[in-house]
């Protein structure tokens, strides 16, 4: 039972002093260029407004350009027709009320 133990310990450091100056002889692989994307609008100026919006933070809250610009963007991604009347255009644009998480209640 020894026996095959140490040959098998034998034959894996054979192996593994084998394939060391196999691994080290290989040139390394090529390092991938690194590609830069470039945003180039196709004459929609929302994405433009929509990331000015995400750089501004908490400001972007209170400008009514950018909640302008979140109320169109909801309607495209939910398909919505856009609406004439300027009071519900009005209330479209308002962020929605945050609501704090309410503790749960011991039964």
């Amino acid at each position: 039972m020894r026996l095959f133990a140490r040959i098998g310990a034998i034959g894996f450091v054979a192996v593994a002093l084998t394939m060391t100056p196999l691994q080290l002889r290989e040139e390394p692989n090529a390092v991938p260029v690194e590609v830069a994307t470039v945003f180039e609008p196709d004459g929609d100026p929302l994405p433009l407004q929509l990331r000015a919006c995400a750089q501004m933070g908490e400001l972007a809250l209170s400008t009514p350009d950018c909640r302008a610009a979140w109320a169109e963007k909801r309607r495209r991604f939910l398909g919505l027709e856009r609406k004439t009347d300027s009071a519900t255009a009005d209330a479209s644009a308002a962020p929605a009320p945050y609501l704090e998480p309410q503790p749960a209640k011991d039964q």
